[in-house]
Parts: C-alpha cells; structure tokens; sequence
C-alpha cells in the first residue's frame, strides 16, 4: 500500500485547494472501482470492501499530511514574523 500512498501523494500538494485534492481522489476512487471491475470483483464481495476502506483509509493519511504540513509551515511563518518584530524592536534603541 505504500506504492499506492506515494503515487496518490504525487498527484497532489498542499498548494492545491481542498477540492482540487478531491478531484484527485475521485479519480482515484474511480480507478479503484474500475480495476475491480476487470478483476470480476463483485461489489458486495468483502475483497472490494477492504480496497475501497484501504483506499479511503489513504486519502485520511494524505490529508492529515497536507494538514500537517500547512500547519508547520504557518507556524515558520508566524515564528520569522515574530523574529522579525523582535529584531526591530532592539535594534530600534
């Protein structure tokens, strides 16, 4: 499965909106639903159940690292801000 996270994790990035990112898992789940089809996979059977939790399981992963990642990076933000102001305020007397 991580094959399967690296190449959904490429097909987007954290620059993307939110529903830019479900654009990509709609193709993604669409994929899934079809390679179950030319396997003869039955809807109801349970190996078609635990792809497409696996598949969705991978998206969850995926957001929280985008979600992670946009955290981490306003917090660099805030924290050069701050840094910045800091600096002004002692080289100032």
């Amino acid at each position: 499965m991580t094959d399967f996270s690296a190449l959904i994790a490429k097909a987007i990035n954290p620059s993307m909106t939110r529903d830019e990112r479900e654009g990509v898992y709609a193709v993604v789940r669409e994929a899934v639903l079809r390679l179950q089809e030319r396997d003869g996979l039955d809807p109801a059977d349970p190996r078609a159940a635990f792809r497409r939790h696996i598949v969705e399981e991978t998206i969850r992963d995926i957001e929280s690292d985008v979600a992670r990642f946009e955290s981490l990076r306003k917090l660099d933000e805030a924290f050069a801000a701050q840094s910045k102001e800091h600096k002004a305020q002692f080289s100032g007397r």
